[in-house]
């Protein structure tokens, strides 16, 4: 598994059943560049995608029972990557954040990709 399949899989083990538009703006990520790695992660017995039956034009992306059980077989990644980058994890989350901001400010700019956050109930 690739870190990328690694994340689509992180997105769906945190809420599972989600568009393909709601995991791409998860990830920063174009649907376009999206889509083949979820068709190999299908292959692969990982997810399904399915047409969402109230909108055709949603592809909705579902873990399987598969792709489920790698969730704690990868539950160990995230310590292995804390301690590789000797780092905290308040560090890391401020960073996470300042590529965040930056790359919100990017987008904002030349006026392209929005956060998902900037979407959420409570925020302005």
């Amino acid at each position: 598994m690739t870190y990328p399949q690694y994340l689509v899989l992180n997105v769906l083990w945190r809420e599972d059943s989600q568009t393909v538009g709601s995991v791409a703006n998860q990830l920063a990520l174009e649907s376009s560049t999206l889509t083949p790695l979820l068709k190999r992660l299908e292959t692969a017995g990982l997810i399904q995608r399915a047409r969402n039956p109230e909108n055709e034009r949603q592809v909705i992306v579902s873990i399987t029972d598969k792709g489920a059980a790698l969730r704690s077989k990868a539950a160990c990644l995230g310590d292995t990557l804390l301690t590789a980058s000797g780092e905290t994890p308040a560090a890391l989350g401020k960073l996470n954040r300042q590529v965040a901001e930056l790359r919100d400010a990017v987008y904002d700019h030349i006026g392209g990709w929005a956060s998902p956050e900037a979407h959420s109930p409570g925020r302005p």
